[in-house]
């Protein structure tokens, strides 16, 4: 994809085929965290909450999520049929969205967050 100078415009250069699940992880990372910026970052979609909260991007067969440590490790069980790593969940573009677990995953992330500042 050519680099896009916002989310709109990430969304706009996707293919026709996987822009509405590009729509789709935007709208559940905006509701769970209403107040979050958003702005490209790395090229790609970033959401920052009192510090950086979750990223996204579109890959060859997969949406990548972007989740700071220890977010993905402490959810492992549950993120055991996806591709994962230390702070990446892939989400296959033949399967559907699990929009209640990543907006887990975007809340536990602010809740770290919070606990940053509230400690810092």
């Amino acid at each position: 994809m050519k680099r896009a100078k916002d989310v709109d415009e990430y969304i706009a250069n996707a293919s026709q085929e996987v822009r509405g699940k590009l729509q789709e992880i935007r709208a559940v990372i905006k509701k769970a965290a209403p107040n979050a910026e958003e702005r490209i970052s790395y090229g790609m979609p970033y959401y920052g909450y009192k510090g950086r909260l979750v990223y996204f991007r579109l890959a060859k067969n997969h949406i990548g999520l972007y989740v700071p440590p220890p977010v993905i490790e402490e959810h492992k069980k549950e993120l055991k049929e996806y591709g994962t790593s230390m702070a990446t969940v892939r989400f296959p573009l033949n399967e559907k969205l699990p929009v209640m677990l990543i907006k887990k995953l975007v809340e536990a992330r602010m809740i770290k967050n919070d606990e940053a500042r509230t400690l810092g």
